[in-house]
């Protein structure tokens, strides 16, 4: 491909994106595609001979379309907002073209230092002090694992003999309604699955602090070592915050690292409304959240804190001679800061989409999710024969058709077939899932388009197929 071809395909290609986008609506939710349909539609090998990117537009629309979800849509409300704003792809498309390699400051220093720049914006957006330093990874899951190894490494005094050296084995902490990466995290740490203590939750879904205080006592008491907490602020499920201030007293006592997941709620800082929710952040060791989640940077992006980034660096720090540059000691190495080497310029979208937005439009979009998510929650509340089964924190809304002379198993049937019909009908797709035991549909508002007529749409489906599965 030469460059006049890829200025004509990549104007052409630019068109189909913005065409696409704003047809969504017109469009099916959820890809209908079954297992291996996709697969079918192309080659069991690969091309002999090139010359065929000018078809690449009529495949992407034949091909690949048909098997995509759009989680941009309006009436996306499944698993957790993930939007990629117009401007978020423009810097995609120009950390692309630029094609750097930003795992230095000589590799290329605008990508560290536009990092810098916008990592402390988000600092301030979501009002953390100046006492976080921040860095772009790739995902939460990744995040949580680094912050379990520096904890590790802390615990351990950063000794070279790492988990191979005297003294107990170490142990992480989190509640039942942590994330699943905090499991895989602790294993990947080399912690073992057995040394990872659920701790209980209250009424409210948050962790119990009194239990978690209990647990590290009876280690301790076992000769073991409480090395790490992960609090969570927004559970996945309810969106329910652990109690981080009280779990911080608890953390600061015994010399545990505390590890804050703020994945998808972290966003809603930038509201200044929401920030009691996660009250005590400040005395955290690490935190991260997604911006590409519900601020709207295209996937991925996360948003890794800590309070004192030498920790990062004894433990994930590398000095090999080719690596070596006259400006080490001078600047930031974000190679040295997080699991990879090599690193993307994310820093260019977070850039776009910041400009382009503002923390006026952000902060209006969030108001208006918890606005709706409020709303929604006041009809279902309103409705015989319907629940409302967990306290509505932001803009997750965890419902339940239960009408009266259903049994449970009966009910637990009813939810899913709910559940199915409205995902099967293309107009709007949401996630099943269980609480306490019983099945419930959980809503998550967030989409970049979704506006108040979108959700009225969503809740006047939902009545409707529970009507037709009485």
């Amino acid at each position: 491909m030469d460059a006049e071809q890829f200025r004509r395909l990549g104007h052409a290609l630019v068109d189909w994106i913005a065409e696409t986008r704003e047809t969504l609506e017109a469009r099916p939710v959820m890809s209908s595609a079954r297992p291996g349909e996709i697969r079918a539609r192309l080659p069991r090998e690969p091309p002999e001979h090139g010359g065929g990117a000018g078809d690449l537009i009529a495949r992407l629309e034949a091909d690949v379309l048909p098997g995509i979800t759009h989680w941009n849509h309006p009436a996306f409300f499944a698993y957790f907002p993930s939007n990629s704003s117009y401007a978020s792809i423009l810097g995609d498309l120009a950390c692309a073209g630029l094609g750097v390699q930003g795992m230095s400051w000589q590799t290329s220093p605008a990508a560290t230092e536009l990092e810098e720049v916008v990592m402390d914006w988000l600092r301030q957006l979501v009002g953390l002090s100046g006492a976080w330093t921040g860095v772009i990874q790739d995902t939460a899951s990744t995040a949580t694992l680094g912050a379990l190894i520096c904890a590790r490494e802390r615990t351990l005094g950063f000794s070279v003999g790492g988990l191979q050296g005297p003294g107990g084995a170490l142990v992480v902490y989190a509640s039942a309604e942590a994330h699943s990466s905090v499991d895989k995290a602790t294993r990947l740490a080399g912690f073992g699955r057995a040394h990872l203590r659920v701790i209980a939750c209250d009424a409210a879904r948050a962790l119990r602090v009194d239990a978690l205080a209990e647990a590290i006592e009876h280690d301790l008491a076992a000769g073991l070592v409480p090395c790490a907490v992960v609090a969570t602020a927004g559970t996945t499920n309810t969106t329910a915050f652990d109690p981080i201030d009280a779990i911080a007293a608890v953390t600061e006592r015994t010399g545990v690292w505390l590890h804050v997941d703020a994945a998808m709620a972290g966003t809603a800082m930038v509201a200044p409304e929401c920030r009691a929710l996660w009250h005590g952040i400040e005395r955290a060791d690490s935190l991260v959240w997604n911006p590409h989640k519900w601020l709207g940077v295209g996937f991925d992006c996360s948003a890794f804190y800590c309070r004192d980034p030498q920790h990062l660096i004894r433990v994930m720090g590398t000095d090999p001679a080719y690596l070596r540059t006259a400006q080490d000691g001078q600047v930031s190495n974000f190679r040295d800061w997080h699991i990879q080497l090599g690193r993307r310029f994310r820093a260019l979208k977070l850039w776009f989409h910041l400009l382009d937005e503002g923390a006026a439009g952000i902060r209006a979009r969030i108001r208006r999710d918890l606005d709706n998510a409020r709303w929604l929650a006041g009809q279902v509340a309103a409705t015989p024969g319907w629940q409302v089964m967990a306290p509505v924190q932001l803009q997750t809304v965890c419902v339940r058709f239960a009408p009266a002379g259903l049994d449970e198993p009966a009910r637990s049937a009813a939810n899913l077939a709910i559940a199915r019909q409205v995902n099967a009908s293309g107009h709007a797709y949401l996630t099943p899932s269980l609480l306490d035991g019983a099945q419930i549909l959980r809503v998550s508002i967030g989409a970049e388009r979704t506006e108040r007529r979108h959700v009225a749409a969503l809740w006047d489906a939902l009545q409707a197929a529970a009507t037709a599965t009485s």
